[in-house]
């Protein structure tokens, strides 16, 4: 999927939902709109199904999924993730995105974005489990 296949009418709601992040020390609401003026997001297929997160299509190829869950009627998603886009160091790398279906569409639209600074103990915590 490809945000140039969304209607401008899908666009437009995408554009007025509002996002909460936490990202190198700036903080606070911001609207997806802002996201789409300064930046080049683009969807990614996650477990099988499409999220939209602010962040550059570009960076995907760095993006790293930990661990998805799933809430129990399938309209939310938490991920947590690791972008080495910038830095390569794991401590800096971890970020948490809490994503909703957008009502009316088969997509997820990020609502939560956050640095997440735990990231190396998650990871080890994952490498224990799947020994």
């Amino acid at each position: 999927m490809n945000l140039t296949q969304l209607s401008e009418t899908t666009l437009s709601k995408i554009k007025t939902v509002r996002w909460d992040r936490i990202i190198e020390k700036h903080e606070g609401p911001e609207d997806w709109e802002s996201v789409f003026r300064y930046s080049s997001p683009e969807f990614m297929e996650i477990e099988g199904r499409w999220v939209l997160l602010p962040v550059e299509s570009s960076s995907h190829a760095n993006i790293t999924i930990l661990r998805t869950i799933w809430s129990e009627n399938g309209n939310s998603v938490t991920l947590f993730l690791k972008d080495t886009t910038y830095d390569d160091d794991p401590f800096f790398s971890g970020f948490l995105a809490v994503c909703d279906r957008l009502i009316g569409e088969d997509f997820y639209l990020a609502v939560v974005y956050h640095e997440w600074f735990i990231i190396r103990h998650l990871q080890e915590s994952i490498t224990q489990l799947q020994q």
